[in-house]
């Protein structure tokens, strides 16, 4: 159907035996990490909904911290499960096809966000939804169909190819202008911050893909734990994670989710596609016609992600023991300083607001 280049797997096993490991094709393997990536994402837009109502409910009871929920811990926890499975994911598909996936995740939590917690359905809802959806089947359908075989020796055959070290030198070089830029010129501009994150992105799913890969070897009876570029991997894995948490909570505090949220899509898609063509090879011996398709599935679904993520409306609750400014009587209160007293007092609503809307988006 799609794919031309899994008849032209078997004749390259011979050739190259580092790629003996790489072209083995089972189905199964590649719609298990299909299944798996949308059930993760389905199981972390649950968990941030319920994040966000135990929020809702605590701000409106005004009593005990958000963190004292067990609702809030249960989110957190089905979000784990669903990082894990995400995770997971990355050791059956190719990582082309498990990023822009991440869709799922933005339309099962509008989903959920209207039957649940009773947001209005935007018409800019439902077209979003449907082209998001019809970009997930359409890069699904043409994307690269071969299940890889991630071992330690495979992994060291492609850290050290030269076409990654020049991708490695060229990320190194933009990253360390832009975070010039954004620190020491003080550029404050979110597509700056975003592109900081993407390039960290980037790294993750390579180290990512190659833990994961790495582990599900392991435990199938091929141990890959011995060697020592299993654990350079998982250092990168967790040292990028953490540096893009850290850039993407700057970005939520400069600027407004519905902003963060598709270009954070846009960018992190982009970059873990570019990361798998260049060390993972995920798209040698595609068809001309698959690569267009499942670039044009991509930009669907990014289509789909920033109508829906668009103008969303927040559900910010003000505190029930909150009294405005503008409410507490003052000695000598004249009428010259009524209009003061009340931009102070709507300002301090605002800012009360604004904290209760960063802690729902966290």
């Amino acid at each position: 159907m799609a794919n031309s280049s899994s008849s032209h797997a078997a004749p390259q096993v011979t050739s190259q035996p580092h790629r003996a490991e790489i072209l083995d094709n089972p189905l199964q393997t590649y719609l298990l990490g299909i299944i798996i990536s949308i059930c993760g994402n389905i199981l972390i837009s649950i968990s941030l909904n319920i994040q966000k109502y135990a929020h809702v409910r605590q701000s409106q009871r005004g009593s005990k911290p958000y963190y004292t929920s067990v609702m809030w811990w249960c989110g957190v926890a089905l979000m784990g499960v669903g990082e894990l499975g995400n995770f997971a994911a990355y050791g059956f598909a190719p990582a082309s096809l498990i990023a822009p996936l991440g869709c799922v995740s933005v339309i099962a939590s509008a989903v959920i966000s209207v039957v649940f917690l009773k947001e209005r359905v935007r018409p800019s809802d439902i077209v979003g939804g449907t082209l998001a959806i019809t970009g997930t089947y359409v890069l699904v359908t043409f994307a690269p169909h071969t299940s890889t075989h991630i071992t330690a020796h495979l992994v060291q055959y492609y850290a050290v190819s030269w076409h990654f070290l020049l991708y490695l030198f060229l990320e190194i070089v933009v990253f360390c202008i832009l975070l010039y830029v954004y620190k020491r010129r003080n550029v404050k501009h979110i597509i700056i911050v975003m592109l900081l994150v993407a390039l960290l992105a980037s790294q993750t799913v390579i180290s990512v893909k190659a833990v994961s890969g790495m582990i599900t070897e392991s435990i199938k009876g091929q141990l890959q734990l011995i060697y020592p570029i299993f654990y350079v991997m998982l250092v990168v894995m967790i040292a990028t994670c953490a540096f893009q948490i850290k850039f993407l909570n700057q970005a939520m505090k400069m600027f407004d989710a519905t902003e963060v949220v598709p270009i954070n899509f846009v960018f992190f898609t982009a970059s873990a596609i570019v990361a798998g063509i260049v060390f993972y090879q995920e798209f040698e011996g595609l068809a001309l016609l698959n690569i267009f398709m499942f670039l044009f599935g991509c930009l669907l679904s990014f289509l789909g992600v920033f109508l829906i993520a668009r103008n969303r409306p927040k559900i910010k609750q003000q505190d029930a023991n909150f009294l405005a400014m503008d409410k507490i009587p003052r000695r000598g209160h004249t009428d010259k300083v009524q209009p003061e007293a009340t931009t102070y007092g709507s300002l301090a609503a605002k800012l009360m607001c604004n904290r209760a809307g960063q802690t729902d988006d966290s």
